[in-house]
């Protein structure tokens, strides 16, 4: 019979209810994978480094030290009892040993827990810091060692406190001479006198187990490590919050929408190994007036939504997809919604744009190297707990990482922090962070409530106005964000002279006369100035509109190749007189008319560029607007989500189910008696008369049988089962399963 101070792994597991032995493998699905043979081939799994590791991950820093305690007591090698355990930690948190247990780190009963020796694999030589036990030392005791540590200089204390804080190791040449306490010198000679250091090498002293304990107070950790890290709240009205969210999307939606008129008009190249360019992202951040940093976040959010992507010509090019102009149509809330959710979603880490890779090359957006997978569930964690939050509490980067690091401190590697602090910058930039507080409009996106989200938001955002204010300088101002209609006329005949909750428009002579070319009339302009403005309309805007109009198409242009018409003959011939002329191949064909074999396009830029004033029109005798309307390219979906790895997903009910029986029944057939063993013949084409009759009695006597079994995995196991039919090349069983016979090694009644 086995004892409890020698229970080993397997017998523990054994040992579980149903129930607990499928938490364990929901907790550690690796475990389930495929599924186990028995319980001893689960503990086996369950005892690898890589499988500790794993399971370690998800562990907080209590948890943790509680099962590196352990291992500083030596429970990989004897069982410990609990109360060992407490002595060397200042209060043992009450979830930590069950939380340890429920995942087969640590097993046994209060009075002989053990863990995995894998388990000192994973955590280092040095668990907790602290270096190897000295036999010396130990056989003295505590009182001993505080009573030599009382007799050290400052100096020496100091080092010692250094090491005690691990790594307990140091290199030093003092190490390499042995002298009694009244010739040392250095600290390092008067602590390897007094045997508070041990000598592993000639350049490498280590400080004892028993010293660092002593050290930290006679115990391996402090309450301040066991303890979970308070957050310290900044508190702020919810509605500040949306509104200063509300704010930031605001932002975001204008220069995306400016992005995709950019690329539109002028689609930058798509590098020979994939991404954006530098040159192109610093013309865009300075088209935009914002910084590298929040340009390579609104690219790869429009790639990410599926808004842009590359072409397929020979020389490919960052394009804006059919979606860009459904997405424009959209209300402001859905625009932000579609970012949003392309952002929670996105497998990619922006923020890790700028740096360099393995081989010192700049990590350009767009770029295969910033693809990380589990990008998703660090924004998800890093919100979630801010969702834990009362409403409108606001925290700090700096004490959400250290709350998170506490959570867990094996999780993440080494850009997890950096990672975290992007994950507040960028949602901080889409509005679904503000104040370091979550807005409603978040926290419904991460709730997967995507028309809460869009709702909420559409509530936060300042609603549209209908009206402008005309100043006398020329210059137009937008109280808050325009009606889309308003928006579009103004955009047409203005330039955006600055932008955010207010927005600035200058009215220029080269603006009225796009409005112009673009089929506007002066009468469509006075009328939209003179009805929309709060303000009164100056003599100097109405005089500017007259002007440009009065000259504003007394060139008109034609399609023939291309060809210009004026009625004023003097004006044609002092066109035909420039360099322009020259340059366009112009040529009369009547007093008042001229062709030219290029573009109309074409001849009405560079006449502009020589100072007139053409205008273009059609076959109606109305304007024509030749401006390029952008490039579009058919939308592939979103192809940051097509490259993603395919995920494992929870294991269900049944499937636990399923793998708990497959390991009860390897038990059982594992310690069933076995009477007189049938082998098949190796070679598939021996006679099989012998295994077929005793399956065949079996099923006629409802007797149990124990088989051995190979399945299409090729894995070996062992089953006790009771057949009820034995033919057509298949043994059924009683409990419905069936056994393909070539797939049955072996056979055997089981005995009473």
């Amino acid at each position: 019979m086995v004892t409890m101070a020698a229970l080993s792994l397997a017998d523990w597991l054994r040992s579980l209810p149903d129930d607990d032995l499928a938490d364990l493998l929901r907790a550690r699905r690796d475990l389930a994978t495929p599924p186990p043979a028995n319980s001893d081939v689960l503990a086996t799994r369950a005892s690898t480094a890589g499988s500790v590791a794993r399971a370690c991950e998800n562990l907080d820093s209590a948890t943790l030290a509680v099962i590196e305690t352990l291992l500083v007591a030596g429970a990989d090698d004897t069982p410990v009892a609990i109360g060992r355990l407490r002595e060397l930690l200042t209060d043992v948190p009450p979830h930590s040993l069950g939380r340890l247990r429920s995942l087969a780190l640590a097993w046994g009963p209060d009075d002989a827990v053990t863990v995995a020796p894998a388990a000192r694999e994973v955590f280092g030589p040095f668990p907790a810091g602290l270096g190897a036990s000295s036999p010396g030392l130990a056989e003295l005791g505590a009182d001993a060692v505080a009573d030599r540590l009382a007799e050290v200089g400052e100096d020496e204390r100091a080092l010692l406190a250094t090491l005690s804080s691990g790594p307990p190791v140091g290199r030093t040449r003092d190490a390499a001479t042995d002298l009694p306490l009244a010739s040392a010198t250095t600290p390092v000679q008067k602590l390897l006198a007094r045997g508070l250091l041990v000598r592993r090498d000639e350049q490498t002293v280590e400080l004892p187990r028993e010293v660092g304990i002593a050290l930290r107070g006679g115990v391996v950790f402090g309450a301040g490590a066991l303890n979970e890290p308070e957050l310290p709240l900044n508190r702020h009205e919810q509605s500040d919050v949306d509104a200063a969210a509300a704010g930031e999307a605001m932002e975001l939606l204008r220069h995306a929408e400016a992005l995709l008129r950019s690329w539109s008009e002028q689609p930058p190249p798509v590098l020979k190994s994939g991404g954006l360019g530098v040159r192109e992202l610093r013309r865009l951040a300075r088209g935009l007036d914002i910084d590298e940093r929040r340009a390579t976040l609104l690219v790869e959010l429009v790639v990410g939504a599926g808004l842009a992507a590359a072409d397929e010509n020979t020389s490919p090019e960052w394009v804006p997809t059919t979606l860009t102009d459904s997405w424009l149509a959209m209300p402001p809330s859905g625009r932000w919604l579609t970012l949003a959710q392309a952002w929670l979603d996105l497998p990619r880490m922006p923020g890790l744009a700028g740096g360099r890779d393995a081989r010192d090359k700049v990590v350009v957006p767009l770029s295969e190297e910033l693809r990380r997978p589990l990008a998703p569930t660090i924004r998800r964690r890093a919100l979630s707990t801010l969702a834990e939050l009362p409403h409108g509490a606001g925290v700090t980067a700096d004490d959400l990482v250290a709350l998170l690091t506490w959570r867990a401190p094996r999780k993440g590697g080494r850009t997890r922090d950096a990672a975290v602090r992007d994950v507040l910058t960028e949602s901080n930039a889409l509005g679904i962070v503000a104040l370091g507080a979550l807005s409603t409009a978040g926290g419904s996106l991460l709730d997967g409530e995507a028309h809460g989200a869009a709702a909420a938001m559409a509530e936060a955002l300042p609603r549209p106005v209908d009206h402008i204010l005309v100043q006398a300088d020329l210059t137009v101002v937008a109280p808050g964000p325009l009606e889309p209609d308003l928006a579009a006329r103004i955009e047409a005949v203005a330039d955006i002279e600055s932008a955010g909750h207010a927005t600035m428009y200058r009215v220029s002579e080269t603006s009225v006369r796009r409005a112009l070319d673009s089929g506007r009339t002066a009468d469509e302009l006075h009328e939209l100035f003179r009805t929309r403005s709060r303000t009164p309309v100056p003599q100097s805007l109405s005089y500017l509109i007259d002007d440009v109009a009065r000259r504003h198409g007394r060139l008109r242009g034609g399609v023939a190749a291309s060809f210009l018409r004026c009625d004023d003959e003097v004006l044609l011939a002092e066109v035909l007189r420039t360099q322009a002329a020259s340059e366009l191949e112009l040529r009369r064909i009547a007093p008042t008319v001229v062709v030219s074999p290029y573009p109309l396009a074409e001849v009405l830029d560079v006449l502009r560029a020589a100072g007139f004033t053409p205008a273009a029109k059609g076959p109606d005798g109305r304007i024509l607007d030749l401006r390029p309307s952008g490039r579009r390219i058919p939308a592939r979906g979103r192809t940051s989500r097509q490259a993603e790895p395919t995920r494992v997903g929870p294991i269900s009910d049944a499937q636990l189910a399923a793998v708990v029986t497959h390991v009860r029944a390897g038990d059982r057939a594992a310690r069933s008696r076995k009477g007189s063993v049938v082998r098949l013949p190796a070679g598939g084409g021996a006679d099989t008369s012998a295994t077929m009759a005793l399956l065949s009695r079996a099923a006629n006597e409802q007797r149990e049988v124990w088989i051995g079994f190979v399945d299409s995995h090729g894995t070996a196991t062992q089953r006790v089962l009771t057949p009820v039919r034995v033919g057509a090349g298949l043994l059924e069983t009683s409990t419905g399963e069936r056994y393909p016979l070539h797939r049955i090694t072996s056979a055997a009644l089981v005995e009473d």
